[in-house]
């Protein structure tokens, strides 16, 4: 029976978007800033701002778009998102929910919530 050998086809590239439209409308987070870091934080063969031409970060007013060949990670680009929010201080405000398979958004914690929700427990008693 003959050996069948597979040509190296194509890598598959991986899409991935980040959404700061919330943040970027209240004039909290700077769009350009956060692309420039993970430019430069993200690491490929253990070397971090070692790009080329397997990861490409662009920017579409406030959304970023990361290409990646196949390995990699969504959940390094949380990692890495959440290490930019720690860095600008805006953790405590902002956190980063994935809205579907290939998107992260950035969003506020709802804090007015919890606060009624203790005042109306009070009231009760």
């Amino acid at each position: 029976m003959p050996v069948v050998r597979r040509g190296k086809g194509k890598k598959q590239i991986l899409h991935f978007t980040i959404d700061c439209t919330q943040p970027c409308n209240d004039n909290i987070l700077d769009v350009v800033s956060f692309e420039t870091f993970l430019s430069q934080k993200i690491k490929v063969s253990g070397k971090a701002g070692n790009l080329g031409e397997t990861i490409k970060v662009t920017r579409d007013k406030t959304l970023l778009h990361v290409q990646a060949q196949a390995p990699f990670s969504k959940r390094y680009l949380k990692y890495l998102t959440k290490k930019y929010l720690k860095k600008q201080q805006l953790r405590d405000w902002l956190r980063v929910i994935s809205s579907d398979k290939k998107t992260y958004q950035l969003k506020y914690f709802n804090i007015h919530d919890a606060g009624e929700e203790e005042g109306e427990e009070e009231s009760q008693d």
